[in-house]
C-alpha cells in the first residue's frame, strides 16, 4: 500500500495509509496552511506534536484529535496537559503501537528548546514506510545514528535558518540521515524564515530525491 505526504504548511504534515497521522498540526494563525482551522480536518487517526512552541500546533492538535477520536501521542509533560483521554504518552525511545491503530512512533533527539517538555524528532512506521520528522532542529552529528537504525524512506527537514539548521546545514543533515526521500520544511513562513528550497536542493545533490512541495500538495511513496 502507497502512502501519501502532504505539507499544511510550516512543520505540519499530513500522513495517509491505512490510518491518517497528523504531525505537528498548526492550522490556526498559520499563513501557510491551507486549511482556515482544525474544523477543516475531516479524519485523523493519531495526532503527533513534536514539542510545545505556539508554531506546532499543539492546542490544535488538541481540538482535532476531541472531535475526530484520533489518539493523541507526544512527551508525557503535553499529553498530561491536554486533557484528552485516547493518549500515548512517550518520550525519547523505542517504538509504541500508538493506540493499537498499526501506527508505529518513536520519538528522537532534536536540539532546540521547548516551553513544557521537549524538544523531539518523531519517526512514523505505517504500511511498511518509514518518515523520519526532525522537528524543529539544529545539526547534529548523531543524526548518522538515527539514520542507522530508523533507515527513514522520507526525511522532513527545517531549512528556514535562525531558528533550526538553514539549507546548507539541512543538506549535511541528508547526508548524514541517508534517506531516499527529503522534504524542506519551516521555511518562508515568515520574514525571519526566509530560505531557498532550490539551493537546498542543489546542495543534496544525488544524495536523495529532494521533493519540494507546496501548501497542500502532497506525493506518494
Amino acid at each position: 500500500m502507497s502512502v501519501r505526504i502532504t505539507w499544511l504548511g510550516h512543520a505540519a504534515f499530513k500522513v495517509e495509509g491505512s490510518r491518517v497521522v497528523l504531525i505537528d498540526p498548526w492550522i490556526s494563525g498559520n499563513p501557510a496552511s491551507p486549511l482556515k482551522s482544525p474544523e477543516d480536518v475531516d479524519r485523523a487517526d493519531v495526532v503527533i506534536v513534536t514539542h510545545s512552541h505556539g508554531d506546532h500546533g499543539f492546542e490544535d492538535a488538541v481540538k482535532i484529535a476531541r472531535r475526530t477520536g484520533a489518539v493523541f501521542a507526544s512527551q508525557y509533560e503535553l499529553v498530561v496537559k491536554s486533557g484528552l483521554e485516547k493518549v500515548e504518552p512517550m518520550n525519547i525511545g523505542g517504538f509504541v503501537n500508538v493506540g493499537g491503530t498499526g501506527v508505529e512512533v518513536s520519538f528522537t533527539q532534536a536540539w532546540h528548546t521547548a516551553e513544557e517538555g521537549d524538544p523531539t524528532g518523531v519517526v512514523v512506521r505505517m504500511d511498511g514506510v518509514v518518515v523520519y520528522h526532525t522537528g524543529d532542529t539544529g545539526l547534529f552529528s548523531d543524526m548518522r545514528l538515527i539514520g542507522e537504525v530508523y533507515r527513514p524512506d522520507v526525511m522532513l527537514v527545517p531549512i528556514g535558518g535562525r531558528f533550526t539548521m538553514d539549507e546548507e546545514q539541512a543538506a549535511k543533515a541528508v547526508e548524514l540521515v541517508s534517506p531516499k526521500v527529503v522534504v524542506p520544511m519551516h521555511y518562508n513562513t515568515f520574514p525571519l524564515i526566509q530560505a531557498d528550497p532550490q539551493r537546498f536542493a542543489e546542495m543534496v545533490g544525488d544524495r536523495a530525491k529532494v521533493v519540494i512541495l507546496k501548501p497542500g500538495e502532497g506525493f506518494e511513496v
